[in-house]
């Protein structure tokens, strides 16, 4: 099992880095640039299968998809296309309950990490934050012949 991420927040520096100094350049500093931290191997180890640098992953994706159907934000038929077998069934019967729906501040993903049980599948669990509460959410996704990924089967924790 992989735990992909933790969506707490991570402490920032509160300097700032020095800047190159360009005596070409009386009385200013370079233009910065946006820049992204380089990939590490260990984050590169934990990427699922099949997806790109600078992509989203499939499992974040389909969980923030999830969430919005089951919290009631987005309806059922949203997500049609991104289900194959009886995932659909399931994710209609469980959406009639809305059981991540909640009275005061909107659901979040909290937590994400998966699982390859063979070559194209993921079983990926969700943690689900909403206010001081946690509640669990699990998928499993399967990759078509097209390459797509397709969410095959949804579970919810009881709350």
């Amino acid at each position: 099992m992989n735990k992909v991420m933790s969506r707490t927040a991570q402490p920032r520096p509160r300097h700032r880095p020095p800047t190159r100094r360009d005596s070409r350049r009386p009385g200013g500093a370079p233009p910065r640039l946006p820049s992204r931290p380089a990939a590490t191997r260990a984050e590169t180890a934990r990427t699922p299968p099949g997806t790109a640098a600078g992509r989203p992953r499939p499992t974040d994706v389909f969980a923030e998809r999830l969430l919005a159907v089951l919290s009631g934000q987005r309806p059922v038929h949203w997500m049609l296309r991104y289900t194959a077998g009886r995932a659909y069934d399931e994710l209609a019967r469980l959406a009639e309950h809305s059981p991540l729906r909640t009275l005061g501040p909107r659901p979040v993903v909290h937590d994400i990490g998966y699982y390859v049980p063979s070559e194209g599948a993921l079983e990926v669990f969700a943690r689900i934050a909403a206010g001081d509460r946690l509640r669990a959410m699990a998928f499993r996704l399967e990759r078509g012949k097209d390459l797509r990924w397709r969410c095959t089967a949804v579970e919810t924790g009881r709350p």
